[in-house]
């Protein structure tokens, strides 16, 4: 037990040294985590005997779905929506048409049944999210036209198509059940899609109207809220996948508390699913059967990266006048990664009957694919000039933050205050504030110096972003109805000495409070203590 608890943590250690030192080999750190996985593997230097593939299929399985959670949670949907519409082709019948060009290559080139192809096809139909992402963001990826925006929906939204039509190949070759197939896609597209969003409302109700999650625990919530979804559309017949991603993009476009935390706390859930998935195909890996297979991998990566995936981005992409320069890089960002190995784990746990070491050649595949292109993708990025030194691809994220952050204020003026009927160059706003414009009445008023404040006037400020120290507590309390606070003026409230109410969040306006500010239902207020 012991010695198994220090394998697992030489592991991730290993695992976390080889993503800190990947850039300096100049290879993905992914294609290292596959090396300490056959280091450690049956033909590596420890041996350890591993061939489970029914545990791995289903360890694999739950890391996925953490994977296709934070692809829609980091995925800003305001910077998204222009390249909706093309990524949602890309990640539905350009799936199908890259699995379909795959089979055919494998059934009049390389030897394999229809049957058999088509699966081939399908398990390496889908862009590899985790690979995209990271490459993007840590080669700092800044693409003209909205091609991060694409790549990353495209890639995070595309492995529910891959996986039922795996499904379905492997029912095909006699494994499993999948019924009907029409009533099959029906059944996981609509029940998938009901619970995805349906999960998604429920902790975006919890997490902003009430106070059921305690400080510190939002993270511990949304790992439960991304099994439970994942689990009950698995249960009930949906695309788990399509649910967990939906679920992500909807909770991760929301305003719910500690949205910076979350994301954080998955980027590393994300990392540390991937170190999994890599190290595990190592480990199930056999290298001394690479050159029975290596032919047949290296056709298809060719083919798949050359001629596949290309067909179908320009049939898709040109109809909406996308550039060539655009669409070549698309098409070379078409990695294969963690769901193409799950996958293929899924076609050797549900045993079916297989003439052609899937496995293996999947294996080879990935590794050609991660190796060539995700080395090369920042190159061919630049050689067919596609960055844009204007653009910030953190800004397609969720968890991007301007490094000078401000913040816009408005602050109303009541009869009394001791800014009225004095000039805004007179009045001693926060270190940093500036006066952007004046609301008075249907009148909005772009302000000067000798610009006189008066009373029931609203100030549109810009105020530094806070950053509270250590021994300092915010703490955003969500006004419901029968709030104790609800319709009180903040002077007749009841607070502790040492509580003070800095901010009223309502609606799209932040409000400077005093002591006659009214609370009112909806409101979300920001007290210090």
């Amino acid at each position: 037990m012991a010695l198994g608890i220090l394998l697992v943590a030489a592991v991730i250690c290993l695992c976390i040294l080889a993503e800190k030192f990947s850039g300096k080999f100049g290879m993905p750190a992914l294609l290292l985590f596959m090396g300490i996985g056959m280091i450690f593997g049956s033909d590596g230097i420890l041996k350890i005997p591993f061939d489970d593939y029914s545990m791995a299929e289903r360890l694999c399985t739950i890391a996925l779905s953490f994977i296709m959670f934070y692809g829609g949670f980091n995925t800003k949907w305001k910077a998204a929506k222009e390249v909706a519409g093309k990524a949602v082709l890309l990640s539905t019948l350009g799936v199908v048409i890259t699995a379909m060009l795959t089979a055919w290559l494998c059934t009049m080139f390389l030897g394999f049944s229809w049957k058999e192809s088509f699966l081939v096809g399908a398990v390496l139909s889908s862009t590899d999210a985790a690979s995209v992402f990271a490459i993007l963001r840590r080669k700092k990826l800044n693409l003209r036209d909205g091609t991060a925006s694409l790549l990353e929906m495209e890639s995070g939204s595309n492995d529910p198509v891959s996986y039922m039509m795996t499904i379905l190949g492997i029912g095909m070759l006699g494994a499993g059940d999948s019924g009907n197939p029409v009533i099959m896609i029906g059944m996981q597209l609509v029940l998938g899609i009901m619970i995805g969003i349906g999960i998604a409302m429920a902790v975006i109700l919890i997490m902003t109207k009430t106070s059921l999650v305690s400080d510190g625990l939002d993270t511990i919530f949304m790992i439960g809220m991304v099994m439970g979804c994942f689990g009950l559309s698995q249960l009930l017949g949906g695309n788990a996948f399509l649910s967990v991603y939906l679920m992500g993009i909807i909770v991760g476009n929301s305003r719910i508390r500690n949205k910076s935390i979350l994301v954080s706390f998955f980027d590393g859930v994300t990392g540390l699913a991937q170190f999994f998935i890599f190290f595990l195909l190592g480990l199930l890996a056999f290298p001394h059967r690479f050159p029975d297979i290596i032919l047949q991998a290296l056709a298809i990566t060719v083919f798949l990266t050359l001629i596949a995936r290309p067909a179908a981005v320009f049939l898709l992409l040109k109809p909406f006048k996308c550039s060539t320069r655009q669409c070549m890089l698309v098409s070379w960002a078409g990695l294969r990664g963690a769901a193409s190995i799950v996958f293929s784990i899924s076609v050797i746990a549900g045993n079916a009957d297989l003439s052609h070491d899937l496995f293996h050649i999947v294996f080879m595949v990935s590794l050609f694919s991660v190796a060539i292109q995700g080395t090369l993708l920042p190159t061919a990025a630049k050689k067919l000039d596609m960055i844009d030194e204007k653009a910030d691809v953190s800004k397609t994220f969720n968890d991007y933050q301007e490094e000078s952050a401000i913040t816009l204020m408005r602050m109303y003026i009541p009869k009394g205050h001791n800014w009225e009927n004095r000039m805004i160059k007179d009045v001693s706003m926060p270190t940093g504030s500036l006066a952007l414009m004046i609301k008075r009445g249907k009148e909005t008023l772009i302000p000067r110096g000798d610009t006189v404040i008066l009373a029931e006037d609203n100030l549109i400020l810009s105020v530094p972003s806070y950053e509270p120290g250590e021994q300092e507590n915010l703490q955003e309390i969500p006004i419901e109805k029968g709030h104790s606070w609800c319709g009180k003026r903040i002077e007749e409230l009841d607070l502790p000495d040492h509580v003070l109410i800095a901010l009223v969040m309502r609606g799209e306006e932040n409000l400077i409070p005093d002591g006659q500010t009214m609370i009112l239902e909806g409101d979300i207020v920001v007290s210090y203590r």
